[in-house]
């Protein structure tokens, strides 16, 4: 039975040690790859929505994530507060504003 087990934990093939490195590359290889087609595109996607955030400015119309429509009266470091229809005010988070969807309204209405 030991001798069994010695011959399974041998190396295929015959060949003298030092193949660990080997069994790494698929490994590598995987997480390469998991980078540039996840981590990278969402790292570089938060940064274009940080830099748009704080780049708003009063008077400009926006749309929040819940899909408010309003126009930037004031605002301090974190939070804007927008005016409505019939000019009704929200407080809300910087952070709840969304770019893909003022774009859009942008693109919408011609600018």
């Amino acid at each position: 039975m030991k001798l069994l087990f010695i011959e399974l934990m041998a190396s295929p093939g015959g060949q003298g040690g030092g193949g660990g490195w080997e069994q790494l590359v698929p490994l590598v290889l995987i997480f390469v790859v998991f980078y540039f087609f996840m981590i990278r595109p969402q790292t570089k996607k938060a940064k274009d929505q940080k830099k748009y955030r704080e780049s708003l400015a009063k008077g400009d119309k926006v749309v929040t994530i819940g899909g408010i429509h309003g126009k930037i009266v004031d605002m301090d470091e974190t939070t804007l507060i927008l005016e409505m229809i019939d000019k009704n005010r929200i407080k809300v988070e910087k952070s709840a504003i969304s770019m893909e969807n003022t774009m859009a309204l942008a693109k919408e209405n011609g600018k």
